[in-house]
C-alpha cells in the first residue's frame, strides 16, 4: 500500500507536470452560470457572453447547458460539447471547456481561498452578498464542479453593452487580470434577448456530429424524398399565460426579431405570440403553394413533407387532415429532443416559427447565416381573404 507521504508526493508531481502542459490566459478568464430560462434563452445569453469575452480579451470557459428534467428535483448540468462543437467557437475568440478549466486551470488561478463571485448588486438571501448558489439552478449548477464562493464583488454601475460605451476600458481597469485572473459571474454577463449587433455570432455555434448525425439521418431516411417545411408550434400552458401579456409588454422574450429592436415594425399581436390553428393551417397551405408553383422550382424542391417541432401539442391530426388534398405528410420526432428538432428545422427548405419564442429565434439565426429563408406565424400582418373558407 503507498503511504500517505508517496501519495502525497505523486500528487504533487502530478500538479507540476499538469502546470507544465497548460497555458494560462495572462489576460484572465470569464465564468458564468446560465442560470435564466431554458435553452433558447441560454443561447441568446452564450452569444452575449462570447461577445463580452471577445472585447475584453479573457477566455471564455464554455458553461454546461443547464436543464430541468421531469422528477429531478434539481438542475441538471449537461456539457457543452454534447450539443455544439468546440472547434468552431475558437476561429473567433478564446475558449475553454467548463470541465477542463476546474481540471487544469483553477487549481493555480482559481484556488479555493479566491473564488470571489461577481454580481451586480446584493442578491436576495443572507446578508448584502451575491448569495451566487442560493436557488437553483445556482446551487446546483456550482455545486457540479465543487464550487463554493468566499465572498462577493458588486460590479455595479458597470454592464455589458460594450458596442456604444467604454465599457471594455472601464472593466479592465476596475478588474485588472493581474489582480482579478478570474471574473466568476452569478448570471450570464450579457443581455436577452440576444443584441441585434451579436447576432452574426450564431455561425460559430455549430452542431456537435452527434447532434446533427441524428438530424440528417431523420431527414434522410423518416421524411420522404423531397423538399420538407419545418414548423414550430409554442402552444404549452406556460406559453399560453406568458402570452397574455402581449398587450403591455409587446417586445416581449424575443419579439425584437419580428418587430425591430426600437419597435419599427409596430407593436408583436396576441396571434403572433399563439397563432390559432386557422391561422397556421391558412399560413402553411399558402406557403405551400408559393414553394411548389414557383416558376424556378423543380421536383426536389417541391414541397413533400412537414415537420413539426412543439413543446406541447404537434397538431399532427389537425395538419395531417388539413393537408390530405395536397398529399403532403406530417411527422414529428419520435423522441423528445429538442436540440435535435432544432437542427432539422434548421435543415429545412422552409421555416415557420413564433416571433415571440428564444426556440425559434435559435432558428432563425442559424438559417440567417446560411441563407435559408424563414417566416413567422402571423407576420406580417395578413388580412383575412374573401377565399379563407376555402383555403381552410
Amino acid at each position: 500500500m503507498i503511504s500517505l507521504f508517496k501519495r502525497s508526493i505523486i500528487n504533487f508531481l502530478m500538479f507540476l507536470k499538469l502546470l507544465e502542459t497548460t497555458e494560462l490566459d495572462p489576460f484572465g478568464y470569464i465564468l458564468y452560470c446560465p442560470c435564466m430560462g431554458r435553452f433558447g434563452n441560454q443561447a441568446d445569453h452564450f452569444l452575449g457572453a462570447l461577445s463580452f469575452s471577445n472585447a475584453v480579451n479573457r477566455t471564455l470557459v464554455l458553461p454546461p447547458w443547464v436543464e430541468y428534467r421531469y422528477g429531478e428535483p434539481k438542475s441538471i448540468q449537461v456539457p457543452f460539447n454534447t450539443y455544439f462543437k468546440v472547434e468552431p467557437l475558437q476561429k473567433f475568440h478564446k475558449v475553454l471547456l467548463m470541465e477542463d478549466f476546474m481540471k487544469t486551470v483553477a487549481p493555480y488561478e482559481w484556488p479555493e481561498d479566491k473564488r470571489i463571485a461577481f454580481c451586480y448588486t446584493a442578491r436576495d438571501g443572507m446578508g448584502q452578498n451575491c448569495n451566487a448558489k442560493e436557488g437553483n439552478p445556482f446551487g446546483p449548477f456550482w455545486d457540479t464542479y465543487n464550487v463554493d464562493f468566499v465572498g462577493s464583488e458588486f460590479y455595479g454601475p458597470l454592464h455589458y453593452d460594450t458596442h456604444h460605451h467604454d465599457m471594455v476600458k472601464q472593466w479592465n481597469e476596475k478588474y485588472p487580470p493581474a489582480k482579478w485572473p478570474v471574473l466568476a459571474f452569478t448570471g450570464a454577463p450579457a443581455s436577452f434577448p440576444v443584441q441585434q449587433e451579436n447576432l452574426y455570432l450564431q455561425k460559430y455555434l455549430q452542431w456537435s456530429e452527434a447532434i446533427e448525425d441524428k438530424a440528417n439521418y431523420f431527414i434522410a431516411h423518416i421524411l420522404p424524398k423531397g423538399a420538407f417545411i419545418g414548423i414550430h408550434l409554442r402552444n404549452g400552458m406556460d406559453w399560453v399565460r406568458a402570452c397574455q401579456h402581449i398587450p403591455e409588454s409587446p417586445s416581449l422574450f424575443a419579439a425584437p426579431q419580428c418587430m425591430g429592436y426600437r419597435n419599427e415594425r409596430g407593436p408583436a399581436t396576441a396571434d403572433m405570440c399563439l397563432p390559432s390553428h386557422e391561422t397556421i393551417i391558412r399560413q402553411l397551405k399558402r406557403v405551400i403553394k408559393n414553394i411548389n408553383n414557383s416558376p424556378n422550382n423543380n421536383n426536389d424542391r417541391t414541397i413533400k413533407s412537414i415537420f413539426v417541432a412543439s413543446d406541447n401539442s404537434h397538431m399532427i391530426d389537425e395538419l395531417r387532415t388539413a393537408l390530405q388534398r395536397m398529399k403532403i405528410k406530417v411527422f414529428k420526432h419520435s423522441e423528445s429532443n429538442p436540440h435535435v428538432d432544432l437542427a432539422i428545422l434548421g435543415k429545412s427548405n422552409h421555416f415557420i416559427g413564433n416571433c415571440i419564442s428564444s426556440f425559434s429565434a435559435f432558428v432563425k439565426r442559424e438559417r440567417d447565416v446560411n441563407g435559408f429563408p424563414s417566416s413567422f406565424w402571423a407576420f406580417p400582418f395578413h388580412k383575412v381573404s374573401k377565399n379563407l373558407k376555402e383555403e381552410l
